[in-house]
């Protein structure tokens, strides 16, 4: 994986934690995943250790969990 993922379900915290994501690493090294509109990537982040959302999967396979948002739980409804 070359490029960061940042996984978020579109609530002000994530919203907020992704316009701080991009400015600190730019928008060409990360990938914005909204799970909210992209439920089909759920079962990727669950199979990258994503817990809850927003989270940051780095580039060598850490996730960093950022201030809790929603449990991917409640992102699958």
């Amino acid at each position: 994986m070359s490029k960061s993922v940042f996984y978020h379900a579109g609530c002000p915290v994530c919203v907020s934690a992704e316009q701080d994501i991009i400015s600190l690493i730019g928008d060409e090294k990360v990938e914005i995943v909204h799970l909210g509109e992209q439920k089909n990537r759920i079962s990727d982040a669950e199979a990258q250790g994503v817990k809850s959302v927003p989270a940051l999967l780095t580039p060598n396979g850490h996730v960093l969990h950022i201030n809790f948002g929603a449990s991917l739980a409640d992102v699958k409804g």
